[in-house]
């Protein structure tokens, strides 16, 4: 029976494969628990990497809680085919999404699916989407180390590496240590880690606020021995834009922010072309 379930699970990679071999680099982004802001974060890469030029891809499979779509605008745009494939939504010329959020009617229906069913559709993501010629597909995998991030795994194989959300709340950093985990548990190679909200930035001093603790992100990375790739303050402007669908408009104003961004960005960016361990 297990023999049986491996082989399907190489059939359906290898189908996977045929259909992104024009996708040179490919990382997931997880959370060991919710509400650190990961969905932001990868929004805000797959934004980075492509006003550097990149053509980008951003897959949500987050399929209970699909977010992506919110913070890049799409609110009633449904996805296209020709009954065979599905075409991703252009958000940009160069960054295309997909989401389990343009496939159902309401946003208020719940997804109510056991693992089988999510892994059919994270299949169908990969091996039905018209993805054509990308330089980086992010995947935004909902919180934990359970069937989404798994199936991932499973069916991508090759991916390039694991990136990690967390804040710096000693309860935040305790599940991010199993993300970790999780990563070299299943020999994917392991990025780093992010810690968001680091800080808040006061809307009316502007000074920086301590509101979780701050430093505890580098300090897991130190203790587990992986890359540190940086931190991101809170903002309430960016909070304003992500919830108004302008997510973009945080990497367009020089602030304390978009700065973190494009720095992380771009230190993702080398590793993933060096495959390098950097300092």
């Amino acid at each position: 029976m297990a023999s049986e379930k491996n082989n399907e699970i190489k059939q359906q990679s290898d189908e996977v494969q045929k259909n992104i071999a024009n996708i040179k680099h490919k990382f997931i982004v997880i959370s060991g628990k919710g509400g650190v802001g990961k969905t932001t974060v990868s929004v805000s890469l797959a934004y980075s990497l492509a006003l550097k030029g990149y053509e980008v891809g951003l897959l949500d499979v987050d399929i209970h809680g699909p977010n992506v779509n919110k913070m890049v605008g799409l609110t009633n745009e449904t996805i296209t085919g020709d009954g065979i494939r599905m075409n991703p939504i252009k958000v940009l010329p160069n960054l295309k999404v997909i989401s389990t959020a343009s496939i159902i009617d309401n946003p208020d229906t719940p997804i109510i699916w056991r693992g089988p069913l999510k892994m059919k559709l994270i299949r169908q993501f990969l091996v039905d989407v018209n993805w054509g010629c990308l330089d980086y597909l992010i995947v935004d995998s909902p919180p934990g180390t359970g069937d989404e991030p798994l199936s991932v795994v499973q069916l991508i194989g090759d991916l390039d590496g694991a990136i990690v959300v967390t804040t710096p709340q000693e309860v935040a950093l305790l599940d991010a240590r199993k993300s970790i985990q999780f990563a070299k548990q299943l020999g994917i190679p392991f990025i780093g880690i992010v810690e968001n909200m680091s800080g808040l930035i006061c809307p009316h001093c502007n000074k920086n606020i301590d509101l979780f603790g701050t430093g505890g992100g580098k300090r897991a990375a130190k203790e587990m021995n992986v890359n540190f790739l940086g931190e991101i303050l809170m903002d309430p402007e960016v909070i304003k834009a992500c919830d108004k669908g302008k997510a973009l408009t945080v990497l367009e104003k020089n602030s304390a922010v978009s700065e973190s961004i494009m720095k992380i960005t771009e230190v993702i960016d080398n590793y993933i072309k060096s495959q390098k361990v950097f300092s």
